[in-house]
């Protein structure tokens, strides 16, 4: 078992992604892929001059093999199918019409997941604002609301539940289970944040000239790039047949298995993305100013990510023994009965900065592991667990990646988002006091 040095890695390019966009931004915007591939050095070398080349070979292997690529390539083909859609005419942002659009993002977020509903939205979101001056706010609570929170009735809206589908949770489980609590999140957040849009409305001078002018269309609104939609349902669809259909192991590369679903998968998600970038109208991505620059950035950052935090899961997989066995043993009382309260904040602050599916395996592990009797018995414990897992991926930038996406996204269309710990401030302002009530309420 790694000891907690072996985190340093990833706790330095956590700092990096959070403080040197603020303290070197141009330094940072030209060299972040440098300074990612410096931290996995700093994890990689010294775990080949200690355990050989082979064992750091192989781990290197295994990370991108068996988690990188099948999570890039997801990532990419839903950047890509949904920045192929693009929806004509001119709506005008505002309270009502923004909430409209991330209420629709939310329904999406549990049938698409939130990835591919955050994707197919944000455009359509920052357009129909685009006149506003003031608009990071906006984006803030669409990766609350939308990104995560809005993930949580169905396996396919968020990893972590879909690993719970693969242990045996039933498909219909958190539909019936979290639907109350989704329902108090995403309605607490679509109320916050209409009245904090109409203050700002209030107060602002919008632009001479809207940058997305009135439609002419006889039709009014219509869909360009619409061959993207059943792409979408292709998608999940994939998804989907990964976890039902167990083909067994094609073969292995450095150790690492490649399985026969996961190849069906990913080689069927790389088709999807070739299908929709030569069939999509050049106008559509013209039209939504799509470019591969928020994936690639995004591609990047969880490249270093996912190699760095390899000791961080090794450690808070060791349970009781690890590094972590404080926060674990808390999770159980004196009589050795799980404390759902405890399950919830425990898997949501580990989820909030890291991999939120494995933390989600490490707790539903400690519970027993058992998926019948934690959809019964101990159903308040299960419900703990995967809220705490899903929602809290909402508290940093890096607790979810479509949050990381989002952001990239507005970015490239000139907002000013706000930086690592700034975000932090509105999630720690508006979603700890709902994660409060949630503690008083259920758990």
């Amino acid at each position: 078992m790694p000891g907690p040095l072996w985190g340093l890695p990833f706790a330095g390019l956590l700092l990096s992604i959070a403080l040197m966009p603020l303290a070197v931004p141009g330094f940072w915007h030209r060299h972040y892929g440098k300074v990612v591939a410096a931290w996995a050095l700093a994890y990689v070398l010294p775990q080949a001059a200690l355990s050989g080349v082979d064992a750091a070979w192989h781990g290197l292997v295994h990370a991108a093999v068996g988690e990188y690529i099948p999570f890039i390539v997801l990532l990419a083909t839903l950047f890509i199918v949904a920045g192929g859609i693009f929806v004509r005419g001119n709506l005008h942002g505002g309270p009502g019409m923004n909430v409209a659009l991330m209420a629709i993002g939310a329904v999406l977020a549990s049938v698409m997941g939130t990835t591919g509903a955050s994707m197919l939205m944000i455009r359509p979101l920052i357009r129909a604002n685009d006149q506003r001056r003031h608009t990071a706010h906006i984006v803030v609570f669409f990766i609350f609301i939308v990104s995560n929170a809005a993930g949580a009735l169905t396996p396919l809206g968020d990893p972590p539940l879909f690993l719970g589908f693969l242990q045996g949770v039933a498909f219909s489980w958190t539909l019936v289970h979290l639907l109350p609590h989704t329902l108090f999140m995403v309605g607490s957040l679509l109320g916050i944040f209409w009245l904090l849009d109409r203050w700002y409305c209030s107060r602002e001078v919008p632009r001479r000239v809207d940058p997305t002018p009135d439609t002419r269309d006889p039709g009014g609104f219509g869909v360009d790039g619409a061959i993207n939609l059943p792409l979408l349902a292709g998608v999940a669809g994939l998804i989907l047949m990964s976890g039902v259909w167990q083909g067994g192991v094609a073969f292995t590369v450095a150790g690492a298995e490649l399985t026969w679903q996961g190849l069906l998968r990913d080689l069927g998600l790389l088709a999807i993305a070739a299908v929709s970038w030569f069939a999509t109208p050049p106008s559509a991505h013209a039209q939504n100013q799509f470019s591969f620059g928020p994936i690639v950035e995004v591609a990047k950052l969880f490249a270093g990510i996912f190699l760095t935090i390899i000791p961080v899961i090794a450690m808070l997989r060791a349970g009781v023994h690890g590094p972590f066995g404080a926060i674990v043993s808390a999770v159980t009382g004196p009589d050795g009965a799980p404390l759902p309260g405890m399950y919830f904040w425990a898997s949501g602050v580990l989820s909030s900065f890291l991999d939120n599916a494995p933390t989600y395996l490490v707790f539903f592990n400690a519970a027993g592991g058992d998926a019948q009797q934690l959809m019964t018995q101990h159903a308040a414990t299960l419900v703990a667990i995967s809220a705490g897992s899903v929602f809290m991926g909402a508290n940093s930038y890096i607790g979810n990646a479509p949050n990381l996406m989002v952001k990239a996204v507005a970015e490239s269309r000139g907002i000013r988002m706000p930086g690592f710990f700034g975000y932090m401030g509105w999630s720690m302002a508006v979603l700890l006091p709902l994660f409060v009530l949630m503690t008083l309420i259920w758990f």
